[in-house]
C-alpha cells in the first residue's frame, strides 16, 4: 500500500507565477478505481455530512479514476476531486459548488444544467465537454500544475497536458460564468453561444475560432486575448477590454460596442457594419428590385439583402421589406413605423430605440435580435402560410433570445410567436396577444401584462410572472433558483433547433406578395 506523506496539499507558484499544486500523498502508480456502488455510497456519506449528520464524510477522491460513472443530481458541494479522472462522467444537473476540480480531467464530461459556482477548476481539461446551461459563476478556470512526489522525493507532473485549462471544442452554451477567471485558459472552437461572460477575466486567453455569437461580455476583459476567426455576432461587449486583442478575421457585426475601445486591437480581415455607400447601389434602386422580385413571386428584379449594413436613424417609414434580408443590419433609432417586414430576416439586428409602430412583422425572423426600448406597439407578429400543397406549412415569428428590454408591445399581436429565452424584463405588453406563444425560458421580471391574452402559453421556466399575474390557461412556469442569473430551462426535442429550416426564396417572396396583397384586418378584441 501507499505510504501517505502529508494529509493536505501545498501550494505554490512556479518561475512563471503559474500557482502550482504538491499533493503529497500521490505517489504515481495505478490510480484508485471506485465503482458505480461504491461511489453512491461515497456520495450518500457526503450529503450526510453537509446536513451535519451522524456518520457523514466530506467526499475526498483526488486521483481517483472515476471515469464513466453517474453523478447525476448529486450534491456535491465542497468536494475535493483535485486531478481526480472524470471522463466521459453524466453530471448532469450535479451541485458542484465551491468544490475543487483542480486539474482534474473533465473531457467529454456531461456537465448540463451542473451549478458550478465558486468551483475551482484551474489546470482542468474540459475538451470536449458538454455544459448547456450550467452556472459558473466566479468559477476560477485559470492555468495550474499538478505535481506529486515519486518514491524518491522527486516531484513529477501527475496529468499529461497539465498547464493551461483546457476548454477546446467544449459545449458552453448558454452557460452563465459572470466573473470566472479565464486567463489564460485555451478554449479554442468552442461553443460559447449565448453564454453569460460579464465582467469575465480573459487576459491572453485563447478563443480563437469560437463562437460567441449572442454571448453577453459587458465589462469582460479580454486584453492580449486571441479571438482570431471567432464569431461575436450580436455579442454584447459593452464596455468590454480588447487592449492589444487579436481579433484576426474574428465578425463582430451586430455586435453592441457601447463604450469600447479597439484603437490598439488587431482588426485585419474583421467583419464590421457596412456604410450603406459601401454597396454601390442607390437605395431607392434596391428598394425597387426588392418590389418587382415580390410581385413577380421571385422570378424577376432582385430580393434586398441589406445584411450588415448601418441603416441607423434613417427614415423607413411605410418601406416595404417583406422578405427582405437584414441579419445583423445597424437598425438603431431607425424610423419603421408602419413599415411592411413580413418574413424578413432580422436576425442579430440592432434595433435599440427603432419605432415599429404599426409595422407588419408576421413570421419574420427576430432571433437575437437586439429591441431594447424599441417602440412596437400594435406591431404584427403572427404566423403566416408558407409553401405549396405537400409542402404548406404555418410559420411563426421567431423572437427568440431577443433583447427586448423596456420595449412597448402594447397591443401587439403575437400570436403562436417564438419567445424562447427572450428577455421582456419591464415590456409593456398591455392588451398585448400572446395566445399560444412559446415563451419558455423568457424573463418577464417588471414586465406589464394587463389585458394580456396568454391562452395556451408555454410558460416553462419563465421568470417574473407571480401567481395573480397569470392568466388562466396559460401552463405553469417552473420555479427558478433565485440567484440563477438567466433562466435555466432544459431543452426539450421542440426546443432544440433555434429557427425551423430556412424556407425557400421563391416561397418567402409568394408569400410576401400574397400577405402585402392582403388588405390588414383589425386586431381580434374577441373575449
Amino acid at each position: 500500500m501507499t505510504k501517505r506523506t502529508r494529509s493536505t496539499a501545498r501550494v505554490w507558484r512556479d518561475d512563471s507565477g503559474r500557482p502550482v499544486v504538491e499533493p503529497g500523498f500521490f505517489t504515481g502508480g495505478k490510480r484508485p478505481r471506485l465503482e458505480q456502488a461504491q461511489l453512491a455510497e461515497a456520495l450518500r456519506r457526503h450529503e450526510d455530512f453537509l446536513r451535519a449528520k451522524p456518520g457523514g464524510a466530506r467526499l475526498v477522491l483526488k486521483f481517483h479514476d472515476l471515469m464513466g460513472l453517474d453523478f447525476s443530481g448529486f450534491n456535491l458541494e465542497g468536494a475535493d476531486l483535485t486531478g481526480a479522472l472524470l471522463r466521459r462522467c453524466r453530471m448532469y444537473g450535479c451541485n458542484l459548488r465551491n468544490a475543487t476540480l483542480f486539474g482534474a480531467d473533465l473531457s467529454e464530461a456531461s456537465l448540463q444544467m451542473a451549478d458550478m459556482t465558486r468551483c475551482d477548476l484551474r489546470g482542468a481539461r474540459l475538451r470536449g465537454a458538454s455544459l448547456p446551461g450550467a452556472m459558473m459563476v466566479e468559477a476560477d478556470l485559470r492555468d495550474g500544475l499538478l505535481l506529486g512526489r515519486r518514491r524518491n522525493g522527486d516531484l513529477q507532473n501527475m496529468v499529461a497536458d497539465d498547464g493551461p485549462t483546457l476548454a477546446d471544442a467544449a459545449d458552453l452554451r448558454r452557460a452563465n460564468l459572470t466573473r470566472a477567471k479565464l486567463s489564460n485558459a485555451f478554449i479554442m472552437q468552442t461553443d460559447l453561444r449565448d453564454t453569460n461572460l460579464r465582467a469575465c477575466m480573459l487576459v491572453r486567453a485563447d478563443l480563437s475560432n469560437s463562437d460567441l455569437t449572442g454571448s453577453n461580455m459587458e465589462g469582460a476583459d479580454l486584453s492580449e486575448a486571441n479571438l482570431t476567426g471567432a464569431r461575436l455576432e450580436g455579442a454584447i461587449l459593452t464596455r468590454a477590454v480588447f487592449r492589444q486583442t487579436v481579433l484576426k478575421g474574428a465578425s463582430l457585426v451586430g455586435a453592441i460596442l457601447d463604450g469600447v475601445d479597439l484603437s490598439t486591437a488587431d482588426l485585419a480581415n474583421a467583419r464590421l457594419t457596412r456604410a450603406l455607400e459601401d454597396l454601390g447601389l442607390e437605395f431607392g434602386h434596391i428598394i425597387g428590385q426588392h418590389g418587382r422580385w415580390i410581385a413577380s413571386d421571385g422570378r424577376e428584379g432582385q430580393r434586398a439583402d441589406l445584411s450588415e449594413v448601418d441603416l441607423s436613424k434613417l427614415d423607413l417609414s411605410g418601406v416595404n421589406l417583406a422578405g427582405a434580408l437584414l441579419c445583423h443590419a445597424d437598425l438603431r433609432g431607425t424610423n419603421l413605423r408602419g413599415a411592411c417586414l413580413v418574413l424578413a430576416d432580422l436576425s442579430g439586428a440592432d434595433m435599440r430605440g427603432a419605432d415599429l409602430a404599426d409595422a407588419d412583422l408576421r413570421a419574420a425572423t427576430l432571433l437575437r435580435t437586439s429591441l431594447a426600448g424599441a417602440d412596437l406597439v400594435r406591431a404584427r407578429l403572427e404566423p403566416v402560410e408558407i409553401g405549396n400543397g405537400a409542402e404548406a406549412h404555418r410559420l411563426a415569428a421567431n423572437l427568440s433570445k431577443a433583447r427586448m428590454e423596456g420595449a412597448l408591445l402594447q397591443g401587439a399581436r403575437l400570436r403562436h410567436a417564438r419567445l424562447v429565452r427572450a428577455d421582456l424584463r419591464r415590456v409593456d405588453l398591455a392588451d398585448a396577444d400572446l395566445t399560444g406563444a412559446q415563451l419558455v425560458g423568457a424573463n418577464l421580471e417588471g414586465a406589464v401584462l394587463r389585458g394580456a391574452r396568454l391562452d395556451g402559453a408555454d410558460l416553462r421556466g419563465a421568470r417574473g410572472l407571480k401567481g395573480a399575474d397569470r392568466p388562466a390557461g396559460a401552463a405553469t412556469p417552473e420555479p427558478q433558483a433565485e440567484d440563477a442569473a438567466e433562466p435555466q430551462v432544459d431543452d426539450g426535442p421542440e426546443l432544440q433547433s433555434d429557427d425551423p429550416a430556412e424556407p425557400r426564396a421563391e416561397d418567402v417572396a409568394e408569400a410576401a406578395h400574397e400577405a402585402v396583397s392582403t388588405p390588414r384586418s383589425a386586431p381580434d378584441r374577441r373575449d
